[in-house]
């Protein structure tokens, strides 16, 4: 570690933000253990503690759970190339009667559904009549939902400030194009900040 941060020059807060996303997991340290040497290491190969090394004490601090993992993607990279966040929260929405978005293909037309993901864009051109469009993603797919003038008007807070997002409505199936007509939208509570989706374009 210290070694990584004298050859790259890295400043204190650049060598904790690699460890905390998973960058020297390629040298066999988990995340805490990285951010725990992360501290301690001397940044200065003209330091004469630089010259010194003893054994490292093995971290004190807990390995990061799967979902805190991609929690940490998020919050450094704001990507993850590990699990979709939807995945880690999959086997309550089934138990809870929610959909994943690969599983619209086999709902008939004018269904009632609830399906939910990260809401990656949401528009609403000046064309459409006061509608919105969003596109949910998930760990299977993309769904795509329409909000009505007034379900906006309604949903306008949660709508606007959820970054994971539950839709409940119609399936509709029109001109080839599948989506839900949003009835009633539910921000999805996670114990880590999501990024935000591309908004109004």
């Amino acid at each position: 570690m210290a070694e990584a941060a004298q050859r790259a020059e890295l400043r204190a807060d650049e060598l904790e933000v690699l460890a905390h996303a998973g960058a020297f997991s390629a040298l066999g340290l988990a995340r805490r253990e990285a951010l725990w040497q992360a501290a301690a290491a001397e940044r200065d190969p003209a330091s004469l503690l630089a010259r010194v090394r003893p054994a490292g004490a093995a971290s004190p601090l807990v390995p990061m759970t799967p979902f805190e993992e991609t929690a940490a993607d998020y919050a450094t990279t704001h990507l993850t190339t590990g699990l979709h966040v939807m995945a880690h929260l999959r086997a309550e929405l089934t138990r809870a009667g929610v959909l994943a978005a690969r599983d619209l293909d086999r709902v008939s037309h004018d269904t009632w559904v609830r399906v939910a993901g990260h809401v990656i864009v949401r528009q609403r051109p000046g064309t459409a009549k006061g509608f919105c469009f969003l596109t949910l993603e998930d760990e299977t797919g993309t769904a795509n939902a329409v909000v009505t003038p007034a379900r906006y008007e309604r949903w306008r807070v949660v709508l606007n400030t959820s970054p994971l997002l539950e839709v409940i409505g119609r399936l509709e199936r029109v001109d080839g194009v599948t989506h839900v007509r949003a009835v009633q939208l539910r921000r999805l509570e996670v114990p880590a900040e999501m990024p935000q989706g591309h908004d109004y374009w």
